[in-house]
């Protein structure tokens, strides 16, 4: 079955209960079509570059999913209709990365050093 990475913004005024709830469902709609979800993150509330739908700020969650076409279609119909849900993107990889995810890392975030001009010439 294809691999697939999909993140998912939700309204900021949720819980994270509410969040959990709502990938309680998503993970079940993927396994009634013989998918599974493999990994699934919760990133936090984050702000966004822009308003969406009056929210300033929004819940990042990541899902790898391994399912059928079908399956995610059917999941992204339901977060279409779904007023919680700010914006997704589900996008087809060729394999899931292992470990926890880029934004979940620590030790990348604390590696960033600010970088210094040379000012001489």
């Amino acid at each position: 079955m294809p691999l697939y990475e999909h993140v998912l913004l939700c309204r900021q005024e949720l819980s994270t209960t509410q969040i959990d709830q709502l990938v309680e469902e998503l993970k079940a709609i993927v396994e009634k079509g013989d998918g599974k979800i493999t990994k699934s993150e919760y990133w936090g509330l984050k702000p966004i570059a822009y308003k969406i739908k009056k929210n300033r700020k929004a819940h990042y969650t990541l899902m790898n999913i391994d399912a059928k076409p079908e399956a995610v279609a059917e999941m992204e119909r339901q977060m279409r209709l779904s007023t919680d849900v700010l914006r997704f993107i589900t996008i087809r990889v060729d394999e899931h990365e292992e470990g926890p995810s880029a934004m979940m890392r620590k030790s990348d975030r604390d590696d960033r050093r600010p970088r210094h001009r040379d000012n001489h010439r």
